[in-house]
Order: C-alpha cells, then sequence, then structure tokens
C-alpha cells in the first residue's frame, strides 16, 4: 500500500511538471500515457488509474476554460464551455415497384456545430446551426444545383435551469428550440428540434428505482390573422429500474394533445398520411402512449428489446391506433464495436398528425393521390433496420433500411404501394 500510495504522489508531481513546461495538449497525453504503464506493471490499480485519469482530464479542462475566458474576455460567471458537431455524407436510394414512382438516387451531406455555455446558479445556454432546405424534419443537403450555395440554419437555441439537484431530485428547466426531449419514438421524426418550454424531474426511490416527469408545451404556429394558434402539449411518467448490473427495465404512460387542430395546414413538409376535408384536419389528435423496454447484458453485450402502443381515443374511427415492437443487439460507443437494431412499425391514418413522424418511413402513394411518390407519414407500416460500426472514436459508418406498405390504399386499382429506402452513411464527430 506504501508503494502504491508513494507512486500515485511521484505521478501527480510529474503530472504537475509536464503541465507546467509543456503544452496542454501534450500535458495531458503524457500524464494518461504515465498512468496507463502504472497500470499495466500493477503498481496502481483499475480503479487507481482511472480515477487519475478523470482528475487530469478536469485539471485540463478547468485550465482551458480559464485561458479561453481570459483570451476572449467572456464575463466571471461563466464555468465552462463546449464545443459540439458531427458531419454526415449519406448515399440515399429511394424505389417502389409502384410505376409510377421515379426511382431515385442522391448523395447528400449534413453538417451541425453546436456551442453551450454552462453558468453559475446551475443555468446553461446553447445553440446548433445546421445545413438543410430550411424544412422541420432534416439537415440534409442534395448534392444538386451545379454547386450552388447551401443553407444554413439555427437547428437549436435554448437556455435551461437546472432548478433542483441532489440526490433525491433533479428537475430542469428548458426555453427555446431544442433537440427533442420528450420519449416518444413514434411520434416524432429524430430530427425534428421543437419550440416552446419543457419541464423534466427525475425522483430517486431507491438505488435500483427512480421516477420521471416529464411535460411539454411546443407552438406548432403562429397564425397572423387568427387567435387559435395551434399548440402541443404533452406530459409523461415513467418507471426506471436497476434489477441487477446486467438487466434494467422502463415503464411508461405519456398523454398528448393538439389544441386548434382545425388551424394546422399540411403544407409544411411533404408526409401525409391523414384524413383531410376541404384543406383542413377534421379530426382531433389526443393519443395516449404506453411503452416499455428492457436491457439485458449491459455490462458486456447489451440486449435491449422495447414495445410502444399509442390509441388516438380522440377519433371515432378503426384507423386512430399505432405500435412497434423491436430490438438492439450490443452497443457502438468505441472504436471496433458495432449494434444492430430492428423494428416493426405500424401508423395509422389518423392516430397522430402526419406532419412531425418520420419524414424516412416512406411508402408510395399512386399517380392519382395529391401527392404522387414516395412519402412519410402515418397510413404506414413496415419494417425498420439499422446497422452501425465505429471505425475509429469519432467515425461512424451506418446502413439503414426501410420497407414500408400503405395500410390503407385509398386507390385500390394501383395495388403497388411499397416503398424501399436506403441509406448508406459515414459520421464524423468533433
Amino acid at each position: 500500500m506504501k508503494t502504491k500510495t508513494a507512486a500515485t504522489a511521484a505521478v501527480l508531481a510529474s503530472a504537475t511538471v509536464l503541465m507546467a513546461l509543456s503544452p496542454q495538449a501534450f500535458a495531458q497525453t503524457s500524464v494518461e500515457a504515465l498512468l496507463n504503464k502504472l497500470e499495466q506493471k500493477g503498481i496502481l490499480t483499475v480503479e487507481e488509474a482511472k480515477a487519475l485519469k478523470a482528475e487530469n482530464a478536469q485539471d485540463a479542462a478547468a485550465d482551458f476554460n480559464k485561458s479561453f475566458a481570459s483570451k476572449m474576455g467572456t464575463a466571471d460567471w461563466i464555468n465552462s464551455y463546449k464545443f459540439t458537431g458531427d458531419f454526415r455524407g449519406r448515399w440515399d436510394d429511394l424505389s417502389s415497384d409502384n410505376t409510377s414512382v421515379v426511382d431515385r438516387e442522391r448523395i447528400r451531406d449534413r453538417l451541425r456545430f453546436g456551442f453551450v455555455m454552462n453558468m453559475k446558479d446551475d443555468f446553461e445556454v446553447g445553440f446548433r446551426l445546421g445545413s438543410g432546405d430550411g424544412g422541420a424534419l432534416s439537415n440534409n443537403q442534395t448534392f444538386s444545383g451545379n454547386g450552388t450555395k447551401k443553407g444554413i440554419y439555427v437547428d437549436t437555441a435554448y437556455a435551461k435551469w437546472t432548478a433542483v439537484k441532489n440526490d433525491d431530485w433533479n428537475v430542469a428547466a428548458t426555453i427555446g428550440k431544442t433537440a427533442q426531449q420528450l420519449d416518444a419514438q413514434m411520434l416524432f421524426d429524430p430530427d425534428y428540434t421543437p419550440e416552446g418550454a419543457a419541464l423534466l424531474s427525475t425522483y430517486k426511490l431507491n438505488k435500483q428505482n427512480s421516477l420521471r416527469f416529464n411535460a411539454a408545451i411546443y407552438v406548432l404556429d403562429e397564425l397572423a390573422a387568427s387567435t387559435r394558434d395551434p399548440y402541443l402539449y404533452a406530459v409523461q411518467a415513467f418507471w426506471d429500474s436497476k434489477i441487477n448490473a446486467n438487466t434494467s427495465t422502463s415503464l411508461g404512460i405519456s398523454h398528448y394533445e393538439i389544441s386548434n387542430q382545425p388551424s394546422l395546414t399540411h403544407a409544411y413538409n411533404s408526409n401525409t398520411g391523414n384524413t383531410y376535408v376541404g384543406g383542413t384536419y377534421p379530426n382531433s389528435y389526443r393519443p395516449w402512449v404506453v411503452d416499455g423496454s428492457a436491457t439485458f447484458n449491459q455490462e458486456t453485450f447489451p440486449i435491449k428489446v422495447g414495445v410502444e402502443y399509442l390509441d388516438n381515443s380522440a377519433v371515432s374511427t378503426n384507423d386512430n391506433k399505432g405500435w412497434w415492437a423491436g430490438f438492439t443487439l450490443n452497443k457502438a460507443a468505441k472504436k471496433g464495436s458495432w449494434d444492430l437494431a430492428y423494428r416493426y412499425q405500424k401508423l395509422e391514418a389518423n392516430a397522430w398528425w402526419d406532419q412531425i413522424v418520420d419524414d424516412d418511413n416512406a411508402a408510395a402513394l399512386p399517380t392519382s393521390a395529391t401527392v404522387a411518390g414516395l412519402h412519410g407519414g402515418t397510413n404506414v407500416k413496415g419494417h425498420w433496420v439499422k446497422f452501425q460500426y465505429m471505425i475509429s472514436d469519432s467515425l461512424t459508418f451506418a446502413t439503414t433500411v426501410y420497407m414500408a406498405d400503405l395500410i390503407n390504399n385509398p386507390f385500390p386499382a394501383n395495388s403497388n404501394v411499397d416503398g424501399f429506402h436506403s441509406m448508406v452513411d459515414l459520421l464524423w464527430k468533433f
């Protein structure tokens, strides 16, 4: 024990000298190399080496933030800064047996860059810029137009206050345009960044169990000539349980409501599926959603299974339900790791508002339909498969396939309504 204590002291002293005499990045790398060597020789245990690496990383981050703040002349109530971002290159294929659909192959990219500031009194302010065409459900840009310039938009811009943070409670309020904060895979496109306010809270019952409560209000549109602006309200409750080191579960129930739905339009993107009468939505959207998941072997080879069921009881017809079930094998978290996910989903026509669900889950519409071609939205059922492999800690290879059909074909004379959407991605994180 005395030998290990002396070795630990020597490492810390060496780290101090290196940081004083060398650039910060070099010093941090050198300290980590020394710790790795001492761990290999058995002088330090794995836990001791991990603790020292974490302490070294924190000291390096504090030194960087202090230096950055002094050079930028920022206010003294700002504690830290964080840059985030990613670039994705994609090959995208859309095809169908429907002869009226033109098969498409596209090369696309996506760029996102964000900046987060943590301040005193548990405040956080951040934003993210993203490429795209200004739509709500995608940051993709298609290579086209003979090299024309592409747009950059505000993807997120928010303020967050963690009002309570202790051993029992964690309560945080967010306002602005944010990444999706609600747990609802079937109701929202993964790239949808709603605008409004949310309150997220967690209460720890004990070491194994905790409860989560979420509430949100989102602005769907602002109408200059009407006082009946459409809003989305949501409340959620979850029970998360860690049964043992290898097994955890989650059970949840949620309720959503869209107010003033006749004020909505179906012109926000190319999604379709809901019933329209005179260009408006005659149905109400007030679904209840229940979902559950279980993760096994999470310390070695994670296997996660999940299911979600939706019932929009505000609609009296028999096209008001949706569900999905699927699994994920392993977890792509570091170089050389991978995961494989599968899901079968069925989302009936008036189960939910079609303009904010996954636009990549696309089936074909016959030529005589309002909008011909492959389109995401509701009234769609089918399979989803995704494989990811970490080429390096920063580079991920992924391939995704959607195989979808219409649940109800409004034009029976044309039975070819299947859609095949495949994507191959290279994603760099920075």
